[in-house]
């Protein structure tokens, strides 16, 4: 078990269907540090699972950023 293993969400803008989710997870998910990435297009916002040792949010928003979208941190 990875300690440092967080759970977090993200808001995402720019969402037209599911597709776009999925290119969303695909995209994250090529990323070192990231265990899961399930984007929700309905609720509009992706949960991530990440080693916060390998990947910062940063990188993240960049990710998605790159991939189209807009997002941000979702305080839980």
């Amino acid at each position: 078990e990875d300690l440092n293993m967080i759970k977090k969400k993200f808001k995402i803008d720019g969402m037209h269907c599911s597709s776009c989710a999925l290119t969303i997870d695909m995209d994250l998910e090529d990323l070192s540090g990231i265990k899961s990435a399930r984007t929700s297009y309905a609720k509009q916002e992706c949960e991530m699972e990440f080693d916060s040792d390998k990947v910062t949010d940063k990188t993240i928003l960049e990710t998605i950023k790159k991939s189209g979208y807009s997002a941000a941190p979702l305080e839980t």
